[in-house]
């Protein structure tokens, strides 16, 4: 078969030619807060800067808005899942070398682990900015 042929065979078939980038796509509307699986993905021919390329990259990941059939999935849209919503009481540490200060605190944004977000110390109500760990603690950033 001729280049030519194969070329449009290819094109005619959706099967990306060698050296052209693939972008991943919404296949549903996915609003924010969703968790994204396989099943929500596919991947078409072009090159977008700032999105995912790689449907593996994405799956696991929440949507931080919603995103529409057809649409590139942008990097900024996906986010860890959440583990601490707003107002939820959360242990508010400071650690730093054998020191570890420990409060209640009151989140003031949802977060993923390692988001950082306002946190209100419930006992003196001054907000500080603090860095979610895994098992949902937050650490207060070092001033």
């Amino acid at each position: 078969m001729c280049s030519v042929c194969v070329r449009a065979l290819m094109i005619l078939l959706g099967t990306p030619l060698s050296g052209q980038a693939e972008t991943v796509v919404a296949t549903r509307t996915l609003p924010a807060q969703t968790i994204v699986s396989a099943g929500d993905l596919s991947l078409e021919t072009g090159d977008v800067p700032g999105v995912v390329s790689e449907i593996g990259d994405a799956v696991g990941l929440e949507t931080r808005v919603t995103i529409y059939p057809g649409r590139p999935l942008r990097r900024d849209d996906l986010g860890p899942p959440t583990i601490i919503t707003r107002n939820q009481t959360v242990t508010l540490a400071y650690q730093q070398g054998g020191l570890r200060i420990q409060t209640e605190g009151r989140a003031l944004d949802r977060a993923g682990i390692g988001d950082t977000i306002r946190v209100m110390n419930i006992a003196s109500k001054s907000t500080v900015m603090a860095t979610i760990a895994a098992d949902g603690t937050a650490f207060v950033a070092k001033q």
